[in-house]
């Protein structure tokens, strides 16, 4: 039998679609949900023909988090088996995040738990209106253990605190005023804001992409050290040095565009 919880499709630009599609759980995802997404991003990461991903789900709802399913099964599992199981969990989300080709979520329902946290993993996220999103953890006397870093670095520590603490569901636009989500529109036109989004991204150079992601995961607010000036130098003279940056900088002189923008 073909397991269809998992949708992946490329289309010719080069814009890979990975879709939830268990929409009877409200695509909560449990351990083999888990192990395909994981998979998904990391093929995908790999393919030179793939852009960008845009994460989507089936349904009313974007995702419900963990399924309740899998929760009880690791609640009864052993100390060790849990940590194998939540490394697993752990590993899924930072395969999300550190995928080298940017991340849009497409937010058309409820997040809740995991389902806040793959939005705070993704590069962009863009919602419907009609979204809510609920760190809901502590209502099951568990914690948001995994996403709590994807949430504090989306939100900040106060707000991410507070939204664990009391499990308070926000709507769109208080998500959007959070930091969790970065547009908020209506339902009929989240498909079209998705889709601006995808061009803009296709204007500008993949690798360029991929170092931006790389350099912003190592850079935190604070004080900038000499270490700091340090990395930042060095990423700009190898990107310089390089062939993008070269196709990059004829292209601007020649007014055409640059070889990685395909032809309308």
């Amino acid at each position: 039998m073909i397991d269809t919880s998992l949708l992946i499709e490329v289309d010719p630009r080069g814009i890979a679609s990975v879709t939830i599609n268990r929409p009877e759980v409200l695509n909560a995802f449990d351990e083999d949900l888990i192990g395909r997404i994981s998979s998904a991003f990391e093929s995908l990461d790999t393919n030179p023909a793939v852009r960008m991903v845009v994460l989507r789900a089936t349904g009313r709802a974007f995702c419900a988090g963990a399924d309740i399913g899998w929760m009880q099964r690791a609640a009864a599992n052993a100390f060790d088996d849990n940590l194998d199981d939540a490394r697993r969990f752990a590993t899924m989300m930072a395969t999300v995040a550190r995928c080298g080709k940017p991340v849009i979520a497409r937010i058309q329902g409820a997040a809740y738990g995991g389902g806040v946290g793959l939005a705070c993993a993704s590069d962009i996220a863009i919602a419907s209106n009609r979204a809510r999103f609920c760190v809901s953890e502590a209502k099951f006397g568990i914690l948001p253990a995994v996403i709590g870093p994807y949430l504090i670095n989306a939100v900040g520590v106060r707000q991410a605190q507070r939204l664990a603490l009391t499990c308070s569901v926000v709507d769109a636009a208080e998500a959007l005023a959070l930091g969790i989500v970065h547009q908020a529109v209506d339902e009929a036109d989240l498909d079209s804001a998705v889709e601006r989004c995808a061009k803009e991204l296709l204007q500008a150079g993949p690798v360029a992409q991929a170092s931006i992601k790389r350099l912003f995961g190592q850079l935190h607010v604070g004080p900038i050290t000499g270490e700091v000036q340090e990395l930042t130098a060095q990423t700009i003279s190898t990107a310089r040095s390089g062939d993008e940056a070269r196709a990059g900088f004829e292209a601007f002189v020649a007014k055409r565009p640059p070889t990685w923008v395909l032809a309308e």
